[in-house]
C-alpha cells in the first residue's frame, strides 16, 4: 500500500492503494489506473466490496476477530495463527462470509494468501536470519488485511533440453547491496496481480542447484522494474459485447492471470525471506503449513461455488420444465451429492484439525489431500451434469439485454422465449445467461481449467497423497487392518 493503514481498509481506501503507478500491460497498453480500466474495474470493485464488508456492524461477528499483534485492532481471522479448532472454525466462517459475496468465483480473494501469511507468525524461526522479516509481514498483513498475489512457477521454457543445458528465465539474484538484493527473471501464474497490493515470490520443486535461484521475497506491485503482463481480459470482452445482464460473472469476477517480469528490481532486506538457501526454498510447499491451509480455503470456496451452481441448476430446470422429468431430477440429485461431498471436506478439515509442532492448528492433512485429488473431478462432473440437465436451453437466448427494449421485438420474446411455470422471457434470459457465463463463456472456460489445476498437476497431487499416507503411518495402519487371521484347523 502507498500509505500505512491503521487497520483493514475500506473499499475506497483499497481502490486508492492501487493508484500507485504500477506497470500493468494489456493489449499493448500500459494501464494508467486499474480501478477504472474496463479490463480490471469489475474485479477491483468486487474486492473493494469484500473490504467494505469488514466494516459493516452486522457482519463483524462473522467476518472479523481481534488481532493478536497487540494493536487492539481487528482482522479477518484467517490472517491469524489458529491455536485451536475454534480458531479454525472462525477462519472458515469468515471465508464462507466473504465467498458468499462473490458466489465462490474469486479464487484469489485477499484471504487466500492468508493461507501462507499466517504461517509466518506460527514459525518465523523457519526463515533463520530473516525471522524478523517473517514476523514483520505477519503483523503487517494481519493488521491491514493486505491483498497479496503470488507467483511460484518458473516459465516452462526449454524443458526439452537436458537439465544442465537449460537456461532458466526464472527469477534469480543478479546483485546484492547493503540495502538488499537485486532480482531479474519471470514467474507465472500471478492470478489477480493487477489488482493486488503486494506479491509473494517463492520456489516450488526440488532444491535449486544454483543458489541464486534459491530465494523467496515480497514486493509491492509498484516495485521498480516489475512488469505485469496480462492475458486477455474476459471482463473487457464481456463489457464490449454485452452487459452485466448478459455476462454477470465475467464483468465482475475476472481475476486476470499474469506473467510477472522483474527487470533488475531492488528488493530491500526487510522484504527478503529466503536468500541462497536451496533447502529452505524447496521446503516452502510441504513444510510451511501452506498446503493444508490453502486447501481449506479452496474447499470452502468451491463449496460456496457449488451452492451457487446448484441453485442455478434448480432454477433452470424449473424454468425449462425439466424438473418434471425423473432423469433430470436424478441428475440434479447427483449434483447435490457432489456439493455435499465438498462441504464435508471443508468441515472435516477443521473439525479433525490437530496441533502442529509450532503450536498452530493445521487443517486435517488426509482430508486436505483427498480434496486436492478429487476437487478437479468434482467440478468437471458437476459441469457435465448441469449441461445434461439443461441442454439446449442454454443456447437459444436473446443476443443482448437491449433486445427487450426493442418495441417491435419484445412481443415475440415475451411469447416464444418465456419459461415454464409462468416465468417471463426476461427472467428466463437472466437465469440462463448467468448459467451460460458459469459454464460456457470464455470466463467459464478459464474457470474450468483453474479448478482442474488449482492445487497442481493431477499426478503430483496423487503422489503427494500417497507419500503422506506412507510418511504419516496411515499406510502401515491400513495394511494392519487388512490382515486376516487364519481360521481354526478344521477350516483350513
Amino acid at each position: 500500500m502507498t500509505t500505512e493503514a491503521a487497520g483493514p481498509p475500506t473499499g475506497p481506501e483499497y481502490l486508492e492503494s492501487l493508484r500507485d503507478d504500477r506497470e500493468v500491460w494489456i493489449r499493448g497498453e500500459r494501464v494508467k489506473d486499474v480501478t477504472s480500466h474496463s479490463a480490471f474495474r469489475g474485479h477491483a470493485a468486487s474486492v473493494a466490496r469484500l473490504y467494505d464488508a469488514l466494516h459493516e456492524p452486522e457482519r463483524r461477528e462473522e467476518l472479523t476477530s481481534p488481532t493478536d499483534t497487540g494493536s487492539d485492532g481487528f482482522t479477518h481471522p484467517f490472517f491469524r495463527v489458529p491455536r485451536s479448532v475454534e480458531d479454525l472454525r472462525a477462519s472458515r466462517r469468515a471465508i464462507i462470509g466473504w465467498q458468499r459475496l462473490c458466489h465462490g468465483w474469486l479464487g484469489r480473494s485477499p484471504d487466500y494468501k492468508a493461507s501462507f501469511l499466517a504461517t509466518l507468525g506460527a514459525a518465523p524461526e523457519r526463515y533463520g536470519p530473516f525471522a524478523d522479516v517473517a514476523h514483520h509481514w505477519y503483523t503487517r498483513a494481519q493488521e491491514q488485511v493486505l491483498f497479496f498475489a503470488h507467483a511460484l512457477v518458473d516459465p516452462p521454457v526449454d524443458h526439452h533440453l537436458p537439465r544442465g543445458a537449460q537456461t532458466s528465465p526464472a527469477i534469480r539474484v543478479v546483485g546484492e547491496t547493503d540495502a538488499g538484493i537485486i532480482v531479474s527473471g519471470a514467474k507465472v501464474v500471478a492470478t489477480g496481480a493487477a489488482c493486488a497490493q503486494h506479491v509473494f515470490i517463492a520456489h516450488t520443486g526440488p532444491p535449486p542447484t544454483d543458489p541464486t535461484f534459491a530465494l523467496s521475497f515480497i514486493a509491492p506491485m509498484n516495485a521498480p522494474g516489475l512488469k505485469v503482463l496480462c492475458r486477455p481480459s474476459y471482463e473487457l470482452s464481456a463489457t464490449t459485447t454485452g452487459s452485466t445482464f448478459d455476462y454477470p460473472l465475467s464483468t465482475r469476477f475476472d481475476e486476470n492471470d499474469a506473467v510477472l517480469v522483474f527487470d533488475r528490481t531492488p528488493v530491500p532486506w526487510e522484504n527478503v525471506l529466503v536468500h541462497r538457501d536451496p533447502e529452505v526454498a524447496a521446503s516452502f510447499l510441504h513444510e510451511s503449513g501452506f498446503l493444508p491451509r490453502f486447501l481449506l480455503h479452496g474447499a470452502t470456496r468451491l463449496a460456496v461455488k457449488l451452492d451457487f451452481l446448484t441453485g442455478l441448476l434448480l432454477q433452470a430446470t424449473h424454468i425449462t420444465g425439466g424438473d418434471a422429468n425423473a432423469t433430470v431430477r436424478a441428475t440434479t440429485g447427483e449434483v447435490l451429492a457432489w456439493r455435499e461431498t465438498v462441504w464435508a471436506h471443508s468441515h472435516t478439515m477443521v473439525e479433525a484439525a490437530h496441533p502442529a509442532r509450532d503450536g498452530s492448528h493445521l487443517p486435517h492433512p488426509p482430508t486436505a489431500h483427498a480434496h486436492r485429488v478429487l476437487a478437479g473431478t468434482v467440478h468437471r462432473r458437476v459441469r457435465e451434469l448441469i449441461e445434461d440437465a439443461v441442454g439446449g436451453a442454454l443456447c437459444h437466448l436473446p443476443s443482448h439485454i437491449s433486445d427487450f427494449a426493442a418495441p417491435g421485438l419484445r412481443p415475440y420474446l415475451d411469447t416464444y422465449l418465456r419459461g415454464s411455470h409462468g416465468t417471463s422471457a426476461e427472467e428466463r434470459a437472466r437465469v440462463m445467461k448467468t448459467l451460460w457465463d458459469a459454464l460456457g463463456s470464455e470466463f467459464a472456460g478459464r474457470h474450468a481449467l483453474y479448478e482442474r489445476l488449482y492445487a497442481g498437476s493431477a499426478t503430483r497431487n496423487r503422489l503427494d497423497a500417497y507419500d503422506h499416507a506412507v510418511d504419516s503411518g496411515l499406510a502401515d495402519r491400513l495394511v494392519a487392518e487388512a490382515e486376516v487371521a487364519p481360521g481354526p484347523p478344521a477350516e483350513r
